[in-house]
């Protein structure tokens, strides 16, 4: 039995703000088409995943696609619509005048062409008016390297990307150098632990996130929390009365929580306290928590061990507190109260709490046989996790339009 797997790497500006995501397919146990040729399994997978799910999660973001060389040649990137699909040429493609004939082809048809984890040479200088953008894994090309190219085509239109940023050290020489986009895991990991106290603001939202998972929702202790935040108070009551539900206006919170009902009550509340902790952190990672949250929610249910889903939920959005505070993850625990369970899972990944939260950094990261590997230690089907990623990335999706409109 084969599945196919699909994870999205953020693609950063230079404010750390996201621009687009790398699509990252998996189909097989081996990152293998067993019955079909590649070019195949590349549109199927993009019509099964990028058209049906993708594009609505997309939104305004970019989608970069690496597309086999048979792919390219025969146009395939063109059954796509071009103004949000980057066409990634793989490092192992050759550069062949089919190809240049079919790059060429794509850029006129107002295709964005990438040159992925580019080391440069001579045989590739004719393409360079037709690619939009190049990627360079500062791993295999040093920053310095790299810079010196950037330099060299500066007065192109050519964007360039470095790949790989793992610490903010390198995400600021990148910067410096003249990269324009970024992708790694610097962005989820602290930029540096100092001793900040946790805001009484940010309290409250720890309490509430305490209280929504629970199997049995206190509305009076959650009406007293929200009620001693203005900046709560405020959004609850405008989301509310946006709702097509509300025939009247709705004064009291006591009203509102009625009306929004639980699982509306726990999507807002996830929501708004995570923008509310810290303004200069990368949106991404606000969106990031709750995804990671609802997938860790969504397998906990799939699971037959007798555990609540509600953990599972608050394991993943308490799994991104260190970045969203600078602090470590040890410091942020010892000043919550929450079940001793989740504490062990996210600081040692102790429990099954803790493995389902590795599966998931795993998905993430498209490690593929770490995924599988996890999946048989916590009884997980294969075959749901597709399923339940795609769900988790729709439900952050609309969760973030609601904060939106």
């Amino acid at each position: 039995m084969t599945y196919s797997y699909i994870a999205r790497q953020p693609i950063l500006d230079q404010d750390k703000h996201t621009v687009g995501y790398e699509l990252l397919f998996r189909d097989g146990p081996n990152n293998t088409f067993p019955e079909i040729d590649p070019e195949q399994a590349t549109s199927r997978l993009l019509s099964d995943h990028f058209l049906s799910t993708h594009y609505e999660t997309l939104g305004d973001k970019l989608g970069f696609v690496n597309f086999p060389y048979q792919s390219l040649i025969n146009r395939v990137p063109t059954l796509f619509p071009s103004d949000n699909l980057v066409v990634e040429i793989l490092e192992d493609c050759p550069p062949t005048p089919e190809l240049f004939s079919a790059v060429k082809d794509m850029s006129s048809a107002g295709y964005k062409i990438a040159l992925d984890d580019f080391i440069p040479s001579k045989e590739w200088k004719a393409f360079l008016p037709y690619i939009a953008l190049i990627k360079f894994d500062i791993r295999q090309v040093p920053i310095e390297k790299a810079r010196n190219f950037i330099l060299r085509l500066s007065g192109t239109k050519i964007k360039f990307l470095a790949e790989k940023v793992e610490t903010y050290q390198e995400f600021e020489q990148a910067k410096r150098a003249g990269f324009d986009y970024f992708q790694g895991y610097f962005f989820s990991k602290p930029e540096m632990i100092t001793r900040k106290s946790i805001a009484p603001s940010f309290m409250t939202v720890v309490q509430l996130l305490t209280e929504i998972s629970k199997p049995e929702m206190d509305y009076a202790a959650i009406e007293s929390l929200i009620s001693k935040d203005v900046t709560l108070s405020y959004k609850l009551l405008t989301l509310v009365n946006s709702s097509v539900i509300v025939k009247s206006k709705i004064q009291s919170f006591k009203q509102a929580l009625v009306y929004l009902g639980e699982e509306k009550l726990r999507k807002f509340i996830s929501l708004v306290s995570l923008a509310s902790s810290q303004e200069r952190k990368p949106d991404y990672l606000y969106g990031l928590s709750i995804q990671r949250a609802r997938y860790c929610e969504l397998i906990a249910s799939q699971i037959k061990t007798k555990l609540e889903p509600g953990q599972a939920f608050l394991t993943g959005i308490f799994s991104l507190l260190d970045s969203l505070l600078d602090r470590s993850l040890e410091q942020v625990v010892a000043e919550i109260s929450v079940d001793e369970s989740i504490k062990l899972a996210i600081t040692k990944n102790e429990g099954v709490l803790g493995e389902i939260l590795l599966l998931t950094k795993a998905y993430e990261q498209a490690q593929w046989e770490d995924v599988r590997r996890y999946c048989q230690s916590i009884g997980v089907d294969e075959s749901v996790l597709s399923q339940c990623y795609n769900a988790s990335v729709k439900w952050t999706a609309d969760l973030l339009n609601v904060q939106h409109e």
